[in-house]
């Protein structure tokens, strides 16, 4: 069956979807503190752009903080720099040799904003996965047109695809359904 074939070749940027997806989620803030609130952080270092990983070893201490210690400590305030024009809502306290964050306590308005935020990035996982389906459903189409696939094949893949497309969206809603819970929870 060709129009399995086509679904197949496609398979993988269902995956990238949710990754993508999950690397999202990561940055929203829940009620702890985690290493991948500064993840997406770049700082200048020494005229380079670098990953914030790449210049300072970064801890989680306790629940609500998070120890950002540079690997040179000439390196303190540039980072520093950095995180606050990150804009992430977070404000680090330098002290001499370790930059420490810590976390307020979230709010109920904090958090059903977090989970707005949230129901916006699934929103983007779920066009991007009817953007790659509706790419797939061309390319059946063009193949029957073509003459390389019978209409019943046709209709066959538009079937496949959407049983495809209802697996990748009942993976994100799992996935929101659990960060939305992990947000929620106090």
């Amino acid at each position: 069956m060709k129009y399995k074939e086509i679904i197949d070749s496609r398979e993988q940027e269902f995956g990238e979807i949710h990754e993508r997806l999950h690397s999202e989620y990561a940055k929203l803030r829940s009620g702890r503190a985690s290493t991948t609130l500064v993840d997406g952080i770049t700082v200048d270092y020494y005229g380079t752009p670098t990953p914030l990983a790449q210049a300072a070893n970064i801890t989680v201490p306790e629940a609500r903080q998070i120890v950002i210690q540079a690997w040179d400590k000439s390196m303190l305030e540039p980072i520093e720099a950095a995180i606050k024009k990150a804009d992430l809502g977070i404000m680090p306290s330098n002290e001499g040799e370790i930059l420490r964050i810590t976390l307020p306590p979230m709010t109920e308005e904090n958090r059903k904003d977090l989970v707005k935020v949230l129901n916006q990035r699934t929103e983007e996982a779920r066009i991007a996965v009817r953007a790659i389906r509706e790419e797939i459903w061309k390319e059946i189409q063009k193949e029957e047109s073509c003459g390389e696939m019978s209409e019943d094949d046709k209709f066959a893949g538009k079937d496949a695809l959407q049983k495809v497309v209802d697996a990748h969206n009942a993976q994100i809603e799992e996935s929101r359904k659990k960060k939305e819970q992990e947000i929620m929870t106090v």
